[in-house]
């Protein structure tokens, strides 16, 4: 009966300095919840579920390699995440340091509009595969009719540009280029849409340019060219 009463008293006693520990590094973390464990919370508890353990059963060697592993993992898991996000954070700040910088100047992106300025003035551009004989820019009203024919002669391959002072402010016309290498081959050239950059907005996951003759923003990756100060 004595040893009965010495051996449940001696579990009582290791029981409870477990929870103890267990409570001590939990508190320590600054939460009582297992999610918020540190992994030095948790090898605090492991020394003490080791240090109060029954002899007569033993922790689980295989049980406790795989508490180890699973500790691990977590740690990783949240190294990656943190240095995640440093780079989306030094990602970030490039973006806005390149949209910022293109304010004031004019931009082109993919496309064949002329847009008229409040004095009736556009700018065009356009990239040649090749060296020409004669380029042809021809003008097309909103309607499709042909609005002026514009000839700039012979160019060098690479980008080109335009400016035609013609137009009715605020309306956006398109335009077509016709163009030939010197023996009358024609050379297909690129068409693109100039815009001039007042501002950057930020309501988006990443910076866009706020652009004039444009209600939507544009993306600072469809930028195809700069072609200087508008």
């Amino acid at each position: 009966m004595i040893n009965s009463a010495t051996n449940s008293t001696s579990t009582s006693a290791v029981s409870s300095a477990s929870v103890a520990a267990s409570t001590t590094a939990a508190s320590s973390s600054g939460a009582g919840s297992a999610a918020n464990l540190t992994q030095s919370d948790f090898l605090q508890l492991l020394t003490a579920q080791l240090k109060y353990q029954s002899p007569t059963s033993p922790a689980n060697p295989t049980q406790m390699a795989q508490e180890f592993a699973a500790i691990s993992t977590v740690d990783g898991i949240n190294q990656i995440n943190t240095q995640l996000s440093s780079i989306s954070t030094a990602n970030g700040a490039a973006q806005m340091a390149q949209a910022s910088s293109l304010v004031g100047k004019q931009v082109a992106v993919s496309g064949n509009t002329l847009i008229a300025n409040s004095s009736g003035a556009a700018t065009g551009a356009f990239s040649l595969p090749s060296a020409t004989g004669s380029t042809d820019v021809t003008i097309l009203n909103p309607d499709g009719s042909v609005a002026t024919t514009l000839n700039l002669g012979a160019l060098s391959a690479g980008q080109q540009s335009f400016s035609w002072s013609g137009g009715k402010a605020g309306t956006d016309y398109t335009y077509q280029i016709t163009a030939a290498d010197a023996s009358g081959n024609p050379v297909s050239a690129t068409p693109y849409t100039v815009y001039n950059v007042q501002g950057v907005n930020l309501t988006s996951s990443s910076p866009t340019l706020n652009v004039a003759g444009s209600a939507t923003a544009l993306p600072v990756s469809s930028v195809q060219t700069v072609l200087g100060a508008a």
